[in-house]
């Protein structure tokens, strides 16, 4: 269990932590990635408190295929342009043995139509619309969809960038434009909210820049926050399509004036690249570490033993424990194996993110108290058995509250004020974190960035109301601008 430490190799570190954890595996198609148990209990828990405050907005569930034709990915031209190399495709629907046994394609099973495997759904998805909105009494359809997509990657890595993907996807109809722009802020909002309070992840939230928008979209808005080797990572990311697919499929709805109008739109996704996020935001050279909100194991009991006459106490005492800790809401697991010391234990319990490590000797087992030992500091407190529900929620909450603020001021010191281009290379260039600097550079512009492996994270909101020099075309401007290296 050996972890390659960050400062030494950190895409190394990244990958022993996933590996290590159990969270992930690759798998025989080159590209695409297992999520193993451990890995698939932290989405599942992600999953259920995004759709659960996706659900208290008035979002529902739904499902749609798989498989796209590939005209419909034809008719809107900027999105068909973006993703035309990413896409996989279905030709054929049979295979045959051949005359020596092996299977081959069946040359006589061709489509008609070539099929793309979806990179994303709005086209099938609009496709539906238009014969389901007729009315604005139909307006607004508000639809979420967990899925699978496939985008045929070259380079990837696990969570972050691999063939196929689970994600949420949100696709909804609007009336007016203020709706589907009110629409693409609240989901915005929800990412961010969910980013901080349940991942404690800090991130900056804004519009992305005219050549980082998503193809097909008026605008795109982000969230992007900063890992612990200083490169951004976007993290969601809610678009306000305008009418663009509503006149590609020709979506119309009777408004209210009696008139034919275009519906206006939104999408908006999220995906395992959070599980990514979460892993580099906060883990360290031990192991895993996560926030107690999105953990699914959050104590671990660790009985010691010496003689087989000391055993049967601190077994009993230890099941007494769990089902204490259980009964007040908190999962737990007790390690009792033989086969293991209680050194490999502790370094095991590090590596697999248990957030509290709860030991049991004779000594405790006789005394009726325990010692608990916090994953995000290492400091311990000696508890009485009563005690510890209430004290193991306390410094869950406690946990929750410092990785949250560790991770705000470690993007806040690598966050810096940038006056002119030269400053900006200089940060980039020294890897020292994100620049923020003044911006209303076209996207001819923002392709110098490239020179230095940079790019324009976000533009931020402008609530200072300030002004300054663009950093490039020395003009005034209220925007300022996130500019990173990222994943």
């Amino acid at each position: 269990m050996a972890i390659t430490k960050r400062s030494e190799d950190y895409s190394q570190w990244y990958l022993d932590i996933i590996k290590d954890a159990k969270l992930a595996d690759y798998s025989p198609v080159k590209g695409c990635m297992i999520i193993r148990p451990n890995g698939f209990a932290i989405w599942e828990r992600m999953q259920r408190t995004l759709d659960e405050m996706f659900k208290q907005t008035g979002h529902v569930n739904a499902y749609f295929p798989l498989f796209i034709p590939k005209s419909y990915l034809s008719k809107e031209a900027e999105h068909v342009e973006h993703f035309a190399k990413e896409c996989a495709i279905v030709t054929h629907y049979r295979l045959k043995a051949s005359e020596d046994g092996t299977l081959v394609v069946d040359d006589d099973a061709r489509l008609e139509e070539e099929l793309v495997i979806r990179p994303t759904s709005e086209t099938i998805i609009w496709s539906a619309y238009k014969s389901w909105i007729q009315s604005y009494r139909d307006l607004p359809v508000l639809i979420n969809q967990w899925a699978n997509v496939v985008r045929w990657e070259m380079r990837t890595r696990l969570f972050l960038r691999t063939a196929e993907f689970l994600w949420q996807e949100g696709h909804t109809a609007h009336r007016t434009y203020e709706e589907a722009e009110e629409e693409a802020l609240l989901i915005l909002g929800i990412y961010k909210k969910f980013a901080e309070d349940f991942m404690a992840m800090p991130v900056y939230s804004g519009l992305k820049s005219e050549s980082e928008k998503f193809a097909g979209a008026d605008h795109t808005y982000t969230i992007e926050g900063m890992m612990q080797d200083k490169k951004a990572l976007q993290a969601g990311t809610s678009h306000h399509l305008g009418q663009n697919f509503a006149k590609a499929f020709d979506v119309k709805f009777q408004d209210i004036d009696g008139e034919q109008k275009y519906v206006w739109a939104t999408s908006w996704g999220a995906s395992t690249r959070l599980m990514g996020a979460l892993i580099m935001t906060h883990s360290d050279d031990k192991g895993l570490v996560l926030p107690p909100k999105i953990a699914p194991r959050l104590v671990n009991i660790v009985p010691i033993w010496r003689t087989d006459d000391e055993k049967p106490a601190v077994l009993e005492f230890s099941a007494k424990l769990s089902a204490k800790l259980h009964d007040g809401g908190i999962s737990t697991n007790v390690d009792d194996r033989d086969d293991r010391s209680p050194g490999w234990k502790f370094n095991e319990s590090e590596l697999n993110a248990f957030l509290l490590r709860v030991k049991v000797a004779p000594k405790e087992a006789a005394g009726g108290t325990v010692v608990i030992s916090r994953r995000d500091t290492r400091t311990k407190e000696t508890v009485s058995f009563e005690e510890v529900p209430a004290k193991a929620q306390s410094l869950l909450t406690d946990i929750q509250t410092n990785l949250s603020q560790r991770a705000r001021e470690f993007r806040d010191s690598n966050t810096f004020d940038v006056r002119t281009y030269d400053e900006l290379v200089d940060t980039i260039k020294s890897n020292s974190g994100f620049a923020r600097a003044f911006w209303n550079g076209t996207p001819e512009d923002e392709a110098k960035l490239k020179e230095i492996q940079a790019s324009v994270r976000c533009l931020l909101p402008n609530e200072e109301g300030s002004t300054g020099k663009c950093i490039v075309t020395g003009k005034e401007t209220p925007t300022r601008a996130i500019i990173g290296k990222s994943y």
